[in-house]
């Protein structure tokens, strides 16, 4: 490297040509024979493309809809837009909500398009059909439309973005007939840019239309929701999720198993987005074949549907052997314990529904597993057993969750308990079976519960059948209708019974007029109420139900205008204070508040008052208002040293 005269280097000079054209190419060889070829540059890694040869789109985005007439599941949306479009009735702020993936983003961009769309020659007005051809609609697919503005509001949530979107909306559109804002997530910004929005919001420039979307729409101020059409996009059906795979995969030619997409359809949770996403590995995971039930279950991770029977088959028969046995065989598949409780979780509710729903073991979107020996379970265990089944699969499913525990081995203990309770009858089938019997009967072999208890017949006796007498002893007894003289005795019949019921005659009821039975007849009485505004409509057949079921009578419950009696709480609380100014004048309590000052009256305690704080309506006399405490010429007593203030 050349260098100065005191060493130091020198930068490199440029070459002679620098800033000269590039020499003409050479022809023909040279003075020392051909000249050496130029090195090639590598080429650069080559983009994954599909059979065609053009860049791979997954098919979320392949199939995204592109009209209302794409959208599935969603009629209410559809035809609720339809009719605005066609009316010229369309909003200018709408709020999308609704799960991930269920088409809010989607739904903004087609009305975008619907709003700007100019028709294939160009005079076409807003239409719920656009064209998808036309400069305005191919700008919007492609992203590119100047005036079709999309920002996540993840993002960009500041006041500051706001401020500067306002001032974007002063200019009238570039290109198309409106401005289009979509504001994705938009339950993400903050207060203040809630605030600086909701002006603009209000009344926005005519030429602008807000879409705003959110997966939390609790989280969003009233006082946007209150100037948006608020539109649910609810979870598409699994139904109408397996046809519109089918169809995919038909456009795909790519064969796939019913099974395997009912089983994509289930995991997609209704989001359309979840399951392409889903099936899109389903497909790479086939490898050029066809899509089966059995590469999902691996790829997913989930329990066979059949195993899932067989379990609940075992667990019902009281077979715990051959239930540990199946879940070993979900573990050695690598299936988590939790998936299997949660598999059998949703097998108890499918199970319920069939029994509640008969129709249901028809439904051709159902496994083959499911449909018919699902059905043959429904049929053979009653609700009681699916609904104690239900509570100890959820308890367990809490255990398996726990911190430092072994998933497995709480799993296993979970559907030990299951089969163990499997053969011991349902509480009611033992209230039952005593009151067919008789309370008295000598305990003996007992007769299998109705409906089926379990998969097996049931033995009861010895210790079983003493339990079971004691707890149904008090039902078997005969109990004497209820005397329902007056108003308080109306809401003691609810007390303990129909608790919303029982608060709302407390608290909600002015008492009128109390008309008994007459003795010994087969009529009711009469009550006249009036309620307050905050009451339910129904109170009055409430409490006509209530005094049926309690006293074997049709009362008649009349609704009035008179002012009546105070509520039973107002009542109480008008009670508890005159006891405690009566108490105040006492001289007893006097001189307790005289020897200890600051000390206050807490209570007043009276073990014959009823529940409501009132004495019973034959010792209630105004006239004798000291009869709790002792005369007032009484002389106080002595004092004890130990007395502390809060006596």
């Amino acid at each position: 490297m050349a260098s100065d005269i005191f060493g130091n280097p020198l930068p490199p000079e440029a070459p002679e040509d620098e800033g000269l054209p590039p020499p003409p190419p050479q022809e023909g060889p040279g003075l020392f024979g051909d000249p050496d070829p130029p090195a090639a540059a590598p080429p650069p890694p080559p983009a994954p493309v599909a059979a065609s040869g053009t860049p791979y789109r997954v098919l979320a985005r392949k199939y995204r809809p592109q009209n209302f007439a794409d959208l599935i599941g969603q009629e209410a949306l559809v035809k609720t837009l339809r009719n605005a479009f066609a009316q010229g009735r369309v909003h200018h702020a709408f709020m999308l909500t609704g799960v991930r993936g269920v088409g809010k983003t989607t739904t903004a961009r087609i009305i975008a398009r619907a709003l700007n769309c100019i028709g294939p020659d160009g005079t076409g007005g807003p239409t719920p059909d656009p064209c998808g051809v036309c400069a305005e609609c191919r700008a919007i697919l492609a992203d590119r439309h100047p005036d079709v503005q999309e920002l996540d509001a993840a993002s960009n949530n500041g006041i500051d973005d706001v401020r500067e979107l306002r001032e974007r909306l002063r200019f009238r559109p570039a290109q198309g007939r409106f401005k289009v804002i979509i504001l994705d997530e938009v339950h993400m910004m903050s207060t203040a840019a809630f605030n600086a929005l909701l002006k603009t919001l209000e009344e926005p420039p005519p030429d602008v239309k807000f879409m705003l979307a959110t997966t939390e729409l609790r989280k969003v101020p009233t006082t946007i929701l209150s100037r948006c059409q608020t539109f649910h996009l609810r979870r598409v059906p699994q139904d109408q999720l397996m046809a519109h795979f089918e169809r995919i995969c038909g456009l795909e030619a790519v064969p796939a198993e019913q099974e395997a997409l009912a089983m994509v359809a289930r995991a997609a949770d209704g989001s359309v987005r979840d399951g392409l996403s889903i099936l899109d590995q389903a497909i790479a995971m086939a490898g050029g074949g066809g899509v089966t039930a059995e590469a999902v279950v691996d790829m997913l991770g989930l329990a066979e549907r059949g195993l899932a029977v067989s379990l609940m088959e075992a667990l019902m028969a009281g077979d715990a052997a051959t239930a540990l046995s199946l879940s070993e065989q979900a573990h050695a598949r690598g299936t988590d314990p939790g998936v299997v409780l949660s598999d059998l979780l949703e097998l108890t509710h499918l199970l319920s529904r069939m029994k509640s729903v008969p129709a249901l073991r028809k439904d051709p979107a159902l496994p083959e597993a499911e449909r018919v020996r699902g059905a043959q379970l429904a049929d053979r265990l009653s609700i009681p057993v699916l609904a104690r089944c239900w509570q100890m699969l959820l308890k367990g499913l809490q255990e398996v969750a726990q911190d430092g525990v072994d998933r497995r081995a709480a799993a296993e203990m979970v559907l030990i308990r299951i089969a163990h309770v499997a053969e011991l009858p349902t509480p009611g089938d033992l209230v039952r079976r005593l009151t067919e019997q008789g309370a008295g009967a000598p305990a003996g072999p007992a007769a299998p519960p109705p409906n089926g208890g379990g998969l097996r017949a049931i033995a009861g006796g010895g210790a079983a059948v003493a339990v079971a007498q004691a707890v149904a002893a008090p039902v078997v007894e005969a109990v004497a209708a209820p005397v329902v003289a007056n108003y308080r005795d109306i809401a003691a019949l609810a007390h303990g019974r129909k608790p919303m019921l029982h608060a709302h005659l407390v608290h909600s009821v002015h008492p009128v007029k109390v008309t008994p039975a007459p003795a010994g007849g087969t009529a009711g009485g009469r009550i006249e109420i009036r309620v307050k505004p905050d009451a339910p409509r129904d109170l009055a057949q409430q409490i006509t139900a209530l005094l049926l079921e309690f006293t074997g009578t049709r009362w008649t419950v009349a609704l009035s205008n008179a002012e009546g009696e105070p509520t039973l709480a107002d009542q109480g609380r008008a009670a508890e204070s005159d006891r405690r100014a009566l108490a105040r004048t006492h001289p007893l309590v006097q001189a307790v508040l005289e020897a200890f000052p600051g000390a206050t009256i807490e209570a007043v305690r009276d073990a014959s008052l009823d529940n409501y704080g009132l004495p019973p309506p034959s010792a209630f006399d105004d006239t004798d208002p000291g009869r709790d405490f002792a005369p007032p010429d009484a002389e106080p007593a002595g004092l004890d040293d130990d007395i502390s203030p809060e006596d």
